[in-house]
């Protein structure tokens, strides 16, 4: 009931305890906190809260208007509603790298168990897009640099995405990689990879987790967890996946509504109450409110007296 009992010092620790398993591990995207709860009753790993989602949600593209104080707060209102870690977008950083180490400190108080920090020039793409820019490697070093330097909290994971494959090929990719893991990265995001091969060519350049993005309409195949599994990924997200699925969903409900008056023939499309209810633990919150406010004025004298 209310939120997860869970800490966020645990999750921090399960998360790493789960990626020095050596486990690939599957964090689809939550486009809302009850889209959290849904992703843990499934039985999947974790949950990862993407930038662009945010942004599409506030009705903005993915160029970096959103500010650390927005995606904070939708980071604590989706982390708070799981037992499950959490990996949120930190986009550039939200400024230089006296703002990276307080956008970490501020995901650490929201509760998040970890975020990835990109090296793309500010007002950045999204990384499947085309014209993306990235800053040079002194400065995507700093960045990540700062960003360690500011945690708090050793098992807050700080991860390092770069965009350069897209820019200047795999050798580049590669390289930036390696400077990253070098400047304290303690996990890599290698964006917009072409190919498993890819993939395996950033496994045996760099000793630390990696991170896969499974996004449609992007640059990469749609790869199965058991391909990326065996080119050595550590983790998966789907990021956009379930917001895509919720708008489709509802352009295709809306356009019935027009053209039909009534909504009957999408009822077998819907969420039913009763799995809502079972979602946000309904009769939970009734057994507190009856355990608190179940009593009775008991008179001691009547009336009369």
């Amino acid at each position: 009931m209310l939120y997860s009992n869970v800490l966020a010092a645990e999750k921090r620790r399960i998360l790493r305890e789960r990626l020095a398993s050596g486990d690939l591990l599957r964090f689809p995207g939550a486009p809302s906190p009850l889209g959290a709860r849904l992703i843990e009753s499934k039985g999947f790993d974790g949950v990862y809260i993407s930038g662009a989602v945010i942004s599409a949600d506030l009705g903005l593209p993915d160029i970096g208007l959103t500010t650390l104080t927005e995606v904070a707060a939708r980071g604590q209102q989706i982390t708070r509603m799981t037992d499950l870690p959490t990996i949120i977008d930190a986009d550039t950083g939200f400024g230089e790298p006296m703002n990276v180490a307080r956008t970490v400190q501020t995901f650490e108080d929201a509760g998040l168990s970890g975020m990835h920090i990109e090296d793309q020039v500010n007002p950045k793409r999204c990384g499947h897009l085309d014209g993306k820019s990235v800053v040079d490697a002194d400065t995507a070093v700093k960045r990540v640099r700062a960003a360690v330097d500011g945690r708090r909290d050793p098992n807050f994971l700080i991860m390092a995405r770069t965009d350069i494959r897209a820019v200047d090929g795999l050798d580049a990719a590669i390289d930036r990689a390696k400077a990253l893991v070098d400047a304290g990265a303690d996990a890599l995001f290698p964006e917009a990879m072409r190919s498993l091969e890819e993939f395996a060519a950033m496994r045996a350049a760099v000793d630390v987790p990696m991170l896969a993005n499974v996004t449609e309409f992007g640059k990469s195949e749609l790869f199965s967890v058991d391909q990326l599994r065996d080119v050595g990924v550590n983790i998966v997200v789907w990021p956009v996946s379930l917001l895509r699925i919720g708008m489709g969903a509802a352009s295709r409900a809306l356009d019935t509504l027009v053209e039909d008056g009534h909504l009957t023939s999408k009822l077998d499309e819907m969420q039913h109450r009763a799995d809502l209810y079972d979602l946000i633990d309904y009769q939970g919150y009734s057994r507190f409110d009856q355990n608190v406010f179940d009593f009775h004025v008991r008179r001691e004298h009547s009336e009369a007296s």
